[in-house]
């Protein structure tokens, strides 16, 4: 979309987005909402873009979501053998979009998935935006405004918890060739950079501590994987009242080789460090 008119939707955003009592009433503003909805469907405009080295949400756009819940209705949706009650409709047309879908897969409308994605039995929540040739595998679920970027694997049972509200909040970002294990939950609008790979379990949150254990100094971090990083789940003990409990952390074992091509640096990563995925 041309530049001015991003614009120009996005001020009409945040005019109709202080008036509240409106939203569900004003014909007008049902159809702005439902345009910037379309626009993200297609992937014209999404909630988080990469700018000038770093991360920018767009709030205005996690508010037309927010809109969006109060200006549709209920409504009976019947897919073949299956019956849904809900106000959002399902995403359409696969074939048509390039996207393999395996059943009993369900992506909503309003999230924009690109060609050569791979959904197994899962669940792509509204605002998320999952990049060319990404697979989501079985039982995984893509939160409300979720941004995954491309050649990235999703491992089965992972929860990626989105972050519509509140919304000045980063949502969980996972760049590209990223390859997240099984059974890990990323929340709170958490990062994980560019080339990093999770063994199964890591549970991030935006407090979780992340502890660097490559060299001889431990570094500490929260909120972000680092580029390439192996990671696995850890626990470190932490004094309460009531005595010393071991507390859940991310440990940062070693790097993946980003000179190398990308499946041989990934299955090296996994064999070396012996990571379950």
């Amino acid at each position: 979309m041309i530049v001015n008119e991003v614009n120009e939707i996005k001020l009409d955003i945040e005019e109709a987005w202080e008036k509240k009592k409106s939203w569900s009433t004003e014909k007008n503003i049902k159809e702005l909402v439902n345009k910037v909805i379309h626009l993200i469907e297609k992937g014209s405009v999404r909630v988080a873009n990469f700018s000038s080295g770093k991360w920018v949400i767009n709030e205005w756009i996690k508010k037309s979501i927010i809109m969006f819940f109060s200006v549709r209705k209920m409504d009976l949706m019947e897919l073949g053998p299956l019956e849904f009650y809900d106000k959002i409709p399902v995403k359409k047309n696969f074939k048509e979009k390039g996207i393999r879908v395996v059943p009993p897969a369900v992506a909503r409308y309003g999230s924009y998935i690109s060609p050569g994605v791979i959904l197994m039995p899962s669940y792509v929540n509204i605002g998320a935006y999952i990049g060319k040739d990404t697979m989501i595998d079985t039982w995984a679920t893509v939160g409300s405004c979720a941004q995954v970027g491309s050649r990235v694997h999703i491992s089965g049972g992972v929860g990626l918890g989105g972050v519509l509200e509140p919304i000045q909040n980063y949502p969980v970002i996972i760049e590209d060739d990223v390859f997240i294990g099984s059974r890990c939950i990323l929340v709170e609008g958490v990062l994980i950079e560019k080339g990093a790979v999770l063994g199964a379990n890591v549970v991030l949150t935006s407090s979780t501590n992340i502890f660097d254990v490559t060299n001889n100094n431990t570094i500490q971090k929260k909120g972000v994987i680092p580029k390439y990083s192996v990671v696995i789940p850890g626990n470190y003990p932490k004094k309460f009242p009531s005595g010393v409990y071991y507390v859940p952390c991310a440990l940062i074992i070693g790097k993946r080789k980003e000179s190398t091509d990308k499946k041989t640096s990934l299955n090296e990563a996994l064999r070396t460090h012996g990571l379950v995925v």
